[in-house]
C-alpha cells in the first residue's frame, strides 16, 4: 500500500508563528507560560506544548495571574482582555495572527463607516470561535454574525451593509452569501464586501481537492475544535468519498483500508507535521 503525506497540509503561517513564540517564551522564561484559550484547536499539540510547561487558562483565570506571563492565541483577543491584563499586572506575548490583526482593524473602520451611513456590520463566522470573539469585541457596536444563508435573515436590508469574514472560512461561501445580499439590497452602493479569507488558507481548498483524488483513502487529521478543519474536511469528501476525518492514530479503523492501494493524508491548518507522519506511521505498521 502506497501512503503520502499531503505537503501542503499542515500549520498555517499565524500557527507557526504563535508555536515559534510559546517555545521561545517557554525557553526564555524557564518556568510555567500561560495561554489563553487552547493555543492552537489540536488537542495533541497542546498537550505537547503542555509537557514543556504551557497552561491553558480561560478570562475567568485571569484575577488569578497577576504578575504572570500571558500569551494572546493567533486568534487575537478584544481590546478589553488587553486592557484587564494591565490592570491585572498581566505581561502580555501576543502572537495575534497579523492577518487577523489587519481584519480586527478593518471591522474597527467598517464600524466607523457603517454608522456615520447608518448601515450594519456582518461577518461570516462561526459563533463563539476565538477569532469571531475578537473581531466583534474591537467595537461596542453589535456585529451580526453569520454562518449560513438562513441567518441572513437578521439583517436589515434596507439599511448598508458592510460584509467581511473571518480569515478561516470558505470563500465560495463567502461570495454565495455576498451575492444573495446583492440580490436583496435596493442598489449596489448599499453593500460593500470585502474579502478578508486568508489565502494561504482557502488556497488550500483547491489543492486539497486535487490531492484526494489521486488515492484510493484518505486521511484528514484534524482537532475536532479546528473550524477551519471541518471546511477543509466537506472539500475532501466532496472529492472523494472514502474520506475520514481522525484526531489521533488511534481512531483509524481496519476496515476503511480494504482492497486499498493507496493512502493519502492531509488536514487542517491546525494539525502538527509530527501528527500526520505519526498517523502514516502507523498505516504502514497496522494495514499494509
Amino acid at each position: 500500500m502506497y501512503v503520502e503525506i499531503d505537503k501542503n497540509s499542515g500549520f498555517c503561517f499565524g500557527v507557526v508563528r504563535a508555536i515559534s513564540k510559546a517555545e521561545a517564551a517557554l525557553k526564555e522564561l524557564g518556568g510555567e507560560v500561560y495561554s489563553l484559550g487552547d493555543i492552537v484547536h489540536n488537542r495533541m499539540e497542546v498537550q505537547r506544548l503542555e509537557s514543556l510547561g504551557l497552561r491553558t487558562v480561560t478570562h475567568d483565570d485571569m484575577s488569578d495571574l497577576a504578575g504572570r506571563d500571558l500569551f494572546i492565541r493567533a486568534h487575537g483577543e478584544p481590546p478589553t482582555t488587553y486592557q484587564r491584563a494591565e490592570q491585572l499586572g498581566i505581561r502580555i506575548i501576543d502572537a495575534t495572527c497579523p492577518v487577523v490583526a489587519q481584519l480586527q482593524r478593518k471591522v474597527v473602520a467598517a464600524h466607523e463607516q457603517m454608522q456615520s451611513a447608518g448601515g450594519q456590520v456582518v461577518i461570516l463566522g462561526k459563533r463563539g470561535h476565538a477569532e469571531v470573539v475578537g473581531l466583534t469585541g474591537q467595537v461596542e457596536h453589535p456585529t451580526i454574525v453569520v454562518e449560513r444563508e438562513e441567518d441572513l435573515q437578521q439583517i436589515d436590508f434596507s439599511r448598508p451593509i458592510f460584509f467581511l469574514s473571518q480569515t478561516t472560512q470558505s470563500l465560495a461561501l463567502f461570495w454565495s452569501l455576498a451575492e444573495k445580499m446583492k440580490q436583496r439590497v435596493a442598489s449596489d452602493d448599499m453593500l460593500v464586501v470585502d474579502d478578508t479569507i486568508c489565502r494561504r488558507v482557502s488556497n488550500r481548498e483547491k489543492a486539497l481537492s486535487e490531492f484526494v483524488t489521486r488515492f484510493d483513502v484518505v486521511i484528514f487529521v484534524c482537532g475536532k475544535k479546528s473550524s477551519n478543519g471541518r471546511v477543509l474536511f466537506n472539500v475532501c469528501r466532496k472529492h472523494n468519498e472514502r474520506c475520514y476525518n481522525i484526531e489521533e492514530e488511534s481512531e483509524l479503523q481496519p476496515e476503511w483500508f480494504e482492497g486499498c492501494q493507496s493512502v493519502g493524508i492531509c488536514g487542517a491548518t491546525s494539525t502538527p507535521a509530527w501528527l500526520m507522519t505519526r498517523v502514516a506511521d502507523s498505516i504502514r505498521e497496522r494495514f499494509v
